[in-house]
């Protein structure tokens, strides 16, 4: 072997250990200034080369001047064969082990506008399957007013649903689609959650981003959120990105398990130019578990207190000018109901529910939610200048009495017609639209 020809296999790396021997070593140059930094530098510029190329698993690609690394990697294996239900999941296992349980609902929607004419339009959300043979839950604001709803699976399957009941105050609805052997989702305990802990959601943003993955984590607890309806709802807060059609979706546990309804977020409102992100809302599981059992069984939640009137806010003009007291104003009561044979009238002012202050709809509404079907209450109310305490023996939520509060509503809000279109900018700031008491 010559010398040159062993340099030159060293160089590429082609000399196997066995066949190296010291005889072939060329004789030792003579020592010259310098070296030493020469190697340093030499190592140095290795050890650089050296470090890019782990970070980049080792190839380089020429392009002319320019050296690009690329990187490979084995495809990531999601494995579901070693899921247990006391182990906590990836994220990838829980996208895998649900997203075929999870749906996007799209709605089609008939309105009448200002004019009187009826206009189609389209809405979308999210849901879960939650039983075998096809009940999905979701938002009720997400199948509010659809002439027609449709549930889609990620495979592409779809399916005309049927509504089979709805609670507006609680934002659930219940659909059944007709089909079998479905795979329901596994819901979980939202009590034990802590703030910190991840979690996780499956829906289809915008209503076109579908199947979207998000996460993050529990940013707080039992946070009491004022709706665009004016409803108040106890919600869990997370920094899971929740955007418009996720809504009625899933909110996971890290154990794959349905700890919440995706329902809401926060924007930047009209009056703040200041960014609002990651501040999304979920309405916790354990709050309507047992309204979705009975919703499944008869349509509508038992239980649930009707009072039946409608309301709005008195102005805070009257207040001022007249003395009136701030509270809720009896717009209308519906004829056989519990406010009816308590006494309540049309001009009513309740001021009061047993103990607790009321100032506004809101707050009726919020204070006789802690009281069930049957219960006995007093109402405080302000009529002609006297203070007066009636005694009521709350009714029952029923689908009838649902329907004649919407009932009505309608013939309400057909009364204040003329009235509005006459007055382009109501008085109170709330258009002079009764409370929608749907349920109530």
């Amino acid at each position: 072997m010559y010398y040159n020809d062993y340099n030159r296999m060293r160089d590429e790396d082609y000399l196997p250990v066995d066949s190296f021997r010291v005889d072939d070593m060329p004789p030792k140059a003579p020592k010259k200034k310098g070296r030493g930094v020469k190697i340093a530098a030499l190592c140095l510029a290795c050890a650089l080369v050296g470090g890019v190329g782990g970070v980049a698993a080792g190839r380089i690609l020429p392009v002319g001047s320019t050296t690009l690394y690329t990187g490979e990697h084995p495809p990531v294996a999601v494995n579901m064969s070693n899921v247990t239900a006391d182990q906590p999941m990836s994220g990838a296992q829980v996208y895998a082990a649900n997203v075929n349980s999870t749906v996007g609902i799209t709605t089609e929607l008939v309105t009448t506008n200002f004019w009187g004419q009826q206009v189609k339009g389209a809405a979308a959300g999210s849901g879960f399957v939650i039983s075998r043979d096809g009940y999905v839950l979701t938002n009720y604001h997400v199948i509010d007013g659809a002439s027609a709803i449709q549930v889609a699976f990620a495979d592409g399957t779809a399916y005309p649903a049927t509504l089979v009941g709805g609670e507006q105050a609680n934002d659930i609805a219940v659909l059944k689609i007709d089909a079998d052997d479905l795979t329901p989702v596994v819901l979980g305990d939202s009590d034990n959650l802590v703030v910190g802990e991840q979690v996780c959601a499956i829906g289809n943003p915008l209503g076109e981003l579908t199947f979207t993955f998000t996460s993050g984590y529990v940013s707080a607890r039992d946070r009491s959120i004022t709706m665009e309806n004016g409803e108040i709802m106890n919600m869990l807060q997370t920094d899971t990105a929740i955007n418009s059609g996720n809504s009625g979706g899933p909110l996971f546990n890290m154990y794959g398990q349905v700890i919440g309804i995706t329902t809401a977020k926060y924007s930047s409102s009209s009056s703040s130019s200041a960014s609002v992100e990651g501040i999304g809302f979920a309405i916790p599981i354990n709050d309507i578990r047992d309204m979705v059992k009975d919703i499944m069984e008869k349509g509508y939640v038992t239980g649930k207190p009707n009072v039946g009137i409608l309301m709005e806010n008195v102005s805070s003009e009257a207040t001022a000018r007249y003395g009136i007291p701030a509270g809720a104003y009896i717009a209308a009561v519906l004829d056989g109901s519990c406010a009816d044979k308590a006494g309540l009238q049309t001009g009513d002012i309740v001021t009061a529910v047993d103990s607790t202050a009321v100032t506004n709809r809101e707050q009726l509404k919020s204070a006789v939610k802690n009281y069930k079907a049957g219960d006995t209450v007093t109402f405080t109310v302000y009529r002609e200048g006297q203070n007066l305490d009636l005694t009521i023996t709350l009714d029952e939520v029923t689908r009838e009495r649902d329907e004649a509060m919407t009932e009505l509503q309608s013939q309400y809000q057909q009364a204040l017609q003329p009235t509005q279109q006459q007055q382009q900018q109501p008085s109170n700031g709330y258009g002079n639209w009764p409370f929608n008491f749907f349920g109530w």
